[in-house]
């Protein structure tokens, strides 16, 4: 029987490695970097399953795709699905409605709603909810994913992949560089904050003319706080106007986060293609998938489904692109 290699362990390889493996498929996985943790860009997102907040400034195949990302997850971790909101400060009203009709999937919420979902917003008027979407843990969804795998039956690796590799699927992020010329990095940067004295229970989206802030809880009072999006490949160290900027808007959603604790500091790169949208390509005996950009976890499942088709059924998704050297 077939014994498909699955090559990298972030987000991205264990959701191929899952989709395979469910598919009764024998998977192997190499990493040298071992078990999901900090050495890789999966650990450091927000895990927001958000196809319709999203579709604000991505293309239609991000909402269209990113709608399975609920019951996929839902199989294998914790989904909290309790929505989204987008709010913005007065002044920042026409970015709301800009917001509004760019996307669907929601409605206006006005400031006695707003109290009523989430008491600990203070001085917003106006909002957005979109009650269909949901966040997961990412890091307990990585964590479930492996646990899962090795209850299958399936074989990590802490060393490289042989070369020559046959049946091997690359999912290496930036490192698959040196086969796939047309990947960038885009940096990346977040923090954990731990805050008992603010309780939110969804995500909320802070328009904000300089940066757009997410907020997504982790539970007993810590929150992950993010995230830039910056045309860089340097991820050594976090900016000084970052951090500011991140605080800041923190700050604005309720003051009392400027007692906050920072737990950790996150800085790395997503891989993108030209065009933000991941690619699956097949050179000879490897299946590349990658170029999940900011979506990790709400493409990742659409992406590793075009690999099994691919891979076992020969079967081509949109996302496969199989004529780019």
């Amino acid at each position: 029987m077939t014994i498909w290699s699955v090559i990298g362990a972030g987000v991205a390889g264990l959701a191929v490695a899952s989709e395979l493996a469910h598919r009764g498929a024998r998977v192997q996985v190499f990493d040298p970097a071992g078990l999901p943790g900090p050495h890789g860009c999966s650990w450091w997102a927000g895990g927001m399953l958000a196809p319709w907040c999203e579709f604000e400034n991505a293309e239609e195949l991000v909402l269209r795709l990113g709608l399975g990302a609920f019951d996929w997850w839902a199989t294998r971790t914790k989904v909290h699905q309790r929505g989204t909101l987008v709010v913005c400060g007065a002044r920042d009203l026409p970015d709301l409605r800009r917001f509004g009709r760019r996307t669907q999937g929601y409605h206006e919420v006005d400031q006695q709603e707003l109290a009523a979902l989430e008491p600990d917003l203070h001085g917003f008027g106006n909002g957005l909810y979109f009650k269909d979407e949901a966040h997961i843990d990412p890091r307990m969804a990585l964590r479930d994913v492996f646990d899962d795998l090795i209850a299958r039956g399936v074989a990590f690796h802490r060393e490289p992949a042989p070369a020559g590799l046959e049946n091997a699927i690359d999912c290496r992020g930036l490192q698959a560089r040196d086969a796939l010329s047309d990947l960038r990095g885009v940096k990346g940067e977040m923090l954990v904050i731990r805050c008992p004295d603010v309780t939110l229970t969804r995500p909320v989206r802070l328009l904000h003319p300089r940066m757009p802030l997410y907020i997504v809880p982790r539970g007993d009072g810590i929150y992950m706080l993010g995230a830039t999006m910056i045309e860089s490949e340097d991820k050594t160290r976090i900016t000084a106007r970052s951090m500011l900027e991140l605080l800041s808007a923190a700050y604005a959603l309720n003051p009392a986060f400027g007692e906050a604790e920072v737990l950790e500091i996150g800085v790395d790169l997503r891989p993108a293609f030209p065009d933000n949208l991941p690619r699956i390509r097949r050179r000879g005996g490897t299946i590349y998938a990658n170029g999940l950009y900011r979506h990790g976890y709400l493409l990742a499942p659409a992406l590793a489904q075009g690999v099994a088709d691919l891979a076992l059924e020969h079967k081509h998704s949109e996302m496969v692109d199989e004529d780019r050297a």
